[in-house]
């Protein structure tokens, strides 16, 4: 493991685990969802940043079709 991704991991486990803390006894709902809605977005708006804009480029860097990744865009509501 690469240390960014490490970096990544210990920070989404930091995240999850205040997340479980902060619940009180109560039970926690769609951890998956929220932990996807929160991670997706800002990822796809980088890689963009990074390919400068470039859909195709960005799709390759995210392992996506592009296609797909017009669909995220729209469905994130990303400005582009």
């Amino acid at each position: 493991m690469t240390p960014r991704a490490s970096g990544i991991t210990v920070c989404v486990r930091r995240y999850l685990e205040r997340y479980f803390k902060d619940l009180d006894g109560e039970r926690p709902r769609t951890v998956y969802d929220m932990v996807l809605k929160n991670v997706e977005k800002p990822m796809i708006e980088v890689v963009l940043d990074y390919a400068e804009g470039n859909q195709t480029v960005a799709a390759r860097w995210l392992g996506i079709n592009r296609n797909t990744l017009r669909k995220k865009i729209e469905q994130l509501k990303i400005k582009m």
